[in-house]
């Protein structure tokens, strides 16, 4: 099985407080925080490497992880570190963030699916600093293929993947048959969420996503990588989305303590105004 990964560098989102606007709302400021790959991103990777593993057996790659990304070369870090985990090699298409938006960042990704011609694309549901969640459905269409989004869990079965999507109300299961774009949301990095056809249903993965060694990440420098320009996998590279203006979120006031039940019907009535 061949997966395809995409991921993004992202300014650190456990920091999220250190983040600045400026007076004119032009951008955000983000020098404060360390970059980081995309939390959903890491993600997709763990379950890319899981499908391609025996998980008792999880140094042996049993079909091959490819990991792309679209920035500067900064962005070689995150790509080595997603190499350290297990990945077999990764893309680099070099770009600058304000070259991109989702629609460029789909067209790319369409462009590299139809070179590498893998089994899958699996992605993170969405960036986090962004949240627009739709690089991926993008892509599908783009590709017309089959898609899962915000998935929870996957069970290899013949070479397709039957996967559980957390809905209201439950979870539906679906199958898909290669080629197909999966999406995938946090929990699907919890113990028994992955299974290849290899790992035994008895063996539990631990929580979360693998990190990588120090050994690891001075091999991983030595393994496969490419460089594209966008113009080579772009064919209209105009953005159809512009940030206008950013705001930092109003500050909340304090909360205050009433001395019952009426007052506080009449301040949620006067002064929230929910009643």
């Amino acid at each position: 099985m061949k997966i395809l990964v995409p991921i993004k560098r992202v300014a650190d989102p456990d920091n999220a407080n250190k983040v600045r606007v400026p007076s004119d709302g032009s951008k955000i400021d983000t020098a404060n925080l360390k970059p980081k790959p995309n939390p959903f991103d890491e993600y997709a990777v763990e379950t890319a490497l899981r499908l391609t593993e025996n998980g008792a057996q999880a140094k042996v790659r049993a079909g091959e992880v490819v990991v792309v990304t679209l920035g500067p070369k900064e962005c070689e870090s995150e790509l080595t570190q997603m190499l350290a985990t297990g990945a077999d090699r990764c893309i680099r298409v070099d770009a600058q963030d304000d070259q991109l938006d989702g629609f460029i960042v789909a067209q790319a990704l369409k462009s590299l699916a139809e070179k590498e011609k893998p089994d899958f694309v699996i992605m993170g549901k969405q960036a986090v600093d962004g949240d627009t969640n739709q690089v991926g459905q993008f892509l599908a269409e783009m590709l017309g293929w089959p898609m899962a989004t915000s998935v929870a869990t996957i069970v290899e079965e013949g070479g397709a993947l039957v996967v559980g999507r957390e809905v209201d109300g439950g979870v539906i299961h679906l199958k898909l048959r290669a080629p197909a774009v999966v999406t995938v949301d946090l929990r699907v990095v919890a113990p028994t969420s992955v299974y290849s056809s290899m790992t035994s249903r008895g063996f539990k993965y631990n929580e979360g996503v693998r990190f990588a060694s120090l050994p690891a990440i001075t091999k991983a420098k030595k393994k496969p990588r490419e460089v594209m320009k966008l113009e080579d996998v772009v064919s209209d590279n105009s953005l159809r989305v512009e940030y206008v203006r950013f705001e930092p979120p109003v500050i909340r006031k304090a909360g205050v303590k009433v001395a019952d039940v009426c007052e506080l019907v009449d301040k949620l009535k006067n002064e929230a105004r929910a009643i």
